[in-house]
């Protein structure tokens, strides 16, 4: 807003004007009020601080504007449900999402100040783990550039996913205290709260119409307090919500405990209400770790759908009509409870009968699944479940029995088939199965790529599939190209620009126009300079940090995901064993310079995963001292992988290493971030590393290993994976110098665990794949010593990522299962005299 003052003087409104000295007034300013500091005394936090509300003012009347259109306008919704948002640092994406970026930055470099350290200062919001957490956030960016009514829930944790440090080369797990300086990104609503209840008992009873009807008598009840962060798109008006609740005790403070003595019962009700927040994925080892988890879903699914309920109450929507205004996605398991929650507040609290209910629940939910480990569907032994949640249990068995019943009439006689469709699972001990009632629950049921969708329908799966084949279809991951190209690799995103216009930063297919360029070596030559320039910000990056030099002419051969067997970075650590063992025996060998960069957490829970992080850094010890290495390898293993981990080493990489084993990862979406970035892939026919092959072709990806048929095929035929070692010379060399003790300073029993796994089950098949996997990796040295033809690929994988957008699995998800319309949000020059504060006394 510009106010024009009585000598004609344009001045901007200090909260929304865009120009350099606004910008410069308006942080100084919010130095002073806001953080209480003045240049002299301010920290580098503080500075952020300041630059954080600055930035947020300009996306508050765009928020609420957007608020206002949806509660006036009450159009069909899409709820994301996640127990996971890896959102990343703030601040960077809201400045590219607003076009502010270069103009603060011109702002702080007058103050004195560089933009860059401001946005190092920033905490990352540690609410996940992975994957599943970063897709949630890339999709709720989409969902709000493409205009899209939505709001996203989840869970304020306290303390996030640890930060890893190395010690000694292993994983230790330091808190995460990502809030210690506060947040200025969210905004408390306390006004909001609602009540979850757990535990205790029901019990019949009659309506004041006759009815019959179940009351839960709860032994606890947790407040649940929203707050709310703005998601903003980009180059649009639309910002949406992410409410993640906290959970608080209804009486904080026992004053007649205090005054008896007891110090310790006065806070107890805080701490243990509080506790339900307070870590994501608490180790669930133990059975006070599985209940805290089942705590925290129920937790956050019945406070989001009391809240969906409140707003249509807010905007005089009929509760009947709850699955034409919601839309709502169970991002995985972890929120299915939804499906039961949803019936309770139906039945229970609003009068509903069974068949209104269950068909309003049945057409509200959609389910993705995101694994095909059996292992990892989720299921709750019965007696916690029932005691934690009683009435849910009741209403499960009775989803359960008329579920069964339908089972009997399409397949009857199919015992077996009952047993494994049934949600209580009844062999040994009794779970309930939450895979199944999701299934059981939505009206839509989709994989994350063809493959995984494929075999979901194959295997863990197929039962369902066979019932409700209408409901299975496939939306492949994608991820988001203004943090992971226009944010992270800004001399890339600004060359494209340069040549194909900025359209593409919205409409990735507009890459393609880029293919124009592969043969003008003019383009070559300035898409080499922007690589080597970003390679050597990492190399200096990993000087300062760990002390370690690496040759930015190297081939930087990347493997950065969750640390896990089935991802199979032990197979990458087998080829780095056959290099270092072929230098050994020929001094004089001539091979492509490599530096081999790790990042990666492992859950605390999981040991082989740990002893995977030490078996690399143990090689890395011996590697990065061996004179004879010198110039040829270097390995490196960065801890604390994280969303800044990833922007600063997905631009750098010339190598993806996509490695998992063939049916076993859902899609991936490192793959997708590498490649956008122009590095080539080395990986299996897995998730969406198919379709990523498809698009970039088959010359331009370096396939190697087992397809997914064959690796079932090999297992029933009697796998063995002996005989590999037993036939394979380099392999039995490389097993034996880690068996031997050479990486463990003499001890040969600190990775026998790990050997032992591959020798005597070697259920993800490394032995099996690994000549294939060496015999590719030395078709990539020999691509990489031909640097011209290497950019030209390199290009290319650029160039044909269009489908690898989050916009455009968003677009499925609209298309195939939301069927929710885009809303345009007009919003009006902010100024305080048209702000609609005024009140009516």
């Amino acid at each position: 807003m510009v106010d024009v003052i009585s000598n004609n003087i344009q001045i901007e409104d200090d909260r929304t004007g865009i120009s350099i000295e606004t910008l410069k007034r308006a942080f100084l300013d919010n130095l002073f009020y806001i953080q209480a500091k003045f240049p002299k005394i301010s920290t580098k936090n503080d500075y952020y601080m300041a630059l954080a509300y600055t930035v947020r003012d300009r996306l508050l009347n765009r928020w609420l504007q957007t608020t206002q259109t949806y509660l006036e306008k009450a159009p069909r919704m899409v709820a994301y449900l996640s127990a996971e948002f890896l959102m990343g640092p703030h601040l960077g994406n809201n400045l590219i999402n607003l076009g502010l970026y270069d103009v603060v930055k011109q702002a702080m470099e007058e103050l004195g100040l560089n933009l860059t350290d401001l946005l190092e200062q920033e905490e990352e919001p540690g609410l996940g783990n992975g994957g599943l957490g970063r897709l949630a956030a890339c999709y709720i960016d989409s969902l709000a550039t493409l205009e899209i009514p939505a709001i996203s829930y989840g869970i304020r944790y306290e303390y996030g996913i640890f930060d890893q440090e190395i010690k000694d080369g292993w994983q230790v797990e330091i808190t995460d205290k990502w809030l210690r300086y506060g947040n200025p990104w969210e905004v408390a609503r306390p006004e909001a709260e609602l009540e979850v209840k757990f535990g205790g008992r029901t019990e019949a009873y009659t309506d004041e119409h006759g009815r019959y009807r179940i009351r839960w008598v709860p032994y606890k009840v947790v407040k649940g307090v929203p707050y709310d962060t703005p998601i903003l798109g980009f180059q649009t008006n639309t910002a949406n919500t992410l409410r993640l609740w906290k959970a608080e005790a209804p009486e904080s403070f026992d004053f007649e405990a205090f005054n008896k003595g007891d110090y310790f019962g006065a806070v107890h009700e805080k701490s243990e209400c509080e506790n339900i927040t307070k870590v994501l994925y608490p180790n669930d080892e133990s059975y006070q770790g599985k209940q805290l988890r089942l705590e925290q879903q129920y937790f956050f699914v019945s406070c989001s759908l009391q809240d969906m309920i409140r707003m249509m109450k807010i905007q005089n929507i009929a509760l009947d009509r709850f699955h034409e205004h919601y839309a709502i996605q169970l991002n995985d398991t972890h929120p299915t409870i939804a499906v039961a929650e949803l019936m309770r507040l139906l039945l229970d609290e609003h009068g509903f009968d069974w068949d209104k209910a269950w068909n309003i629940t049945t057409r509200t939910f959609a389910y993705t699944n995101h694994t095909l480990l059996p292992e990892a569907l989720e299921r709750w032994p019965l007696g916690m479940f029932g005691s934690l949640l009683p009435r849910h249990l009741e209403l499960i068995y009775e989803i359960n029995r008329r579920f069964l019943d339908d089972v009997r009439i399409r397949f009857p006689d199919d015992f077996d088939r009952i047993r494994r469709m049934s949600i209580i699972d009844e062999s040994g001990e009794r779970y309930v199965r939450m895979a199944n009632l999701a299934c059981v629950g939505s009206y839509a049921v989709n994989g994350v790529a063809e493959l995984h969708s494929e075999l979901l329908k194959q295997t863990v799966l197929r039962d369902f599939y066979e019932m409700y084949p209408e409901k299975f279809t496939n939306v492949t991951n994608g991820v988001t190209p203004r943090r992971f190209m226009v944010l992270s690799n800004p001399r890339l995103a600004n060359l494209i620009t340069s040549k194909i216009g900025d359209g593409w930063i919205k409409n990735l297919d507009e890459l393609r126009k880029l293919e124009n360029f592969i043969y003008d070596p003019g383009f070559r030559d300035e898409f080499r300079q922007v690589k080597q320039a970003v390679k050597q910000d990492l190399a200096n990056y990993i000087r300062a940090n760990y002390n370690i030099d690496i040759d930015p002419n190297s081939l930087f051969d990347i493997q950065a995901k969750r640390i896990h067997e089935y991802k199979r970075q032990h197979l990458n650590a087998l080829y780095i064993i056959t290099l270092y063992n072929r230098i050994k025996a020929n001094p004089d060998l001539d091979i492509t310079a490599r530096t081999f960069l790790f990042g990666g957490k492992a859950a605390p829970g999981y040991y082989m995963a740990k002893l995977i992080i030490k078996l690399i850094n143990s090689i890395a010890e011996v590697i990065n001292h061996d004179p004879d290495m010198r110039g040829r390898l270097k390995v490196v293993f960065m801890k604390d992988y994280n969303v800044k981990f990833a922007q600063r080493v997905y631009p750098a990489a010339d190598l993806s290493e996509q490695i998992s084993t063939a049916g076993k990862e859902a899609s991936g979406t490192g793959n997708m971030k590498f490649s956008m970035n122009g590095a080539l892939t080395i990986g299996t026919l897995d998730g969406a590393n198919i379709e990523i092959r498809e698009a970039v072709g088959a010359d331009n990806f370096f396939l190697f290993g087992l397809t997914a048929e064959e690796v079932l095929a090999k297992k029933a035929t009697g796998y063995n994976p002996w005989d590999y070692y037993n036939s394979n010379n380099e392999l039995k060399l490389v097993i034996d110098r880690i068996s031997s003790g050479f990486f463990s300073h003499g001890d040969p029993n600190l990775f026998k665990p790990l050997l032992d796994s591959l020798l005597y089950r070697d259920e993800y098949l490394l032995l099996a794949d690994y000549q294939s996997y060496v015999e590719c990796q030395d078709r990539v040295s020999k691509a990489y010593r031909d640097r011209d033809h290497w950019i030209r690929m390199s290009i290319l994988n650029i160039a044909r990522m269009g489908k690898f957008s989050s916009d455009r699995s968003i677009r499925d998800y609209l298309q195939k299962i939301w069927k929710v319309p885009s809303v345009q949000v007009d919003v009006p020059e902010y100024s305080q005299s048209n702000s609609d504060l005024k009140l009516n006394v």
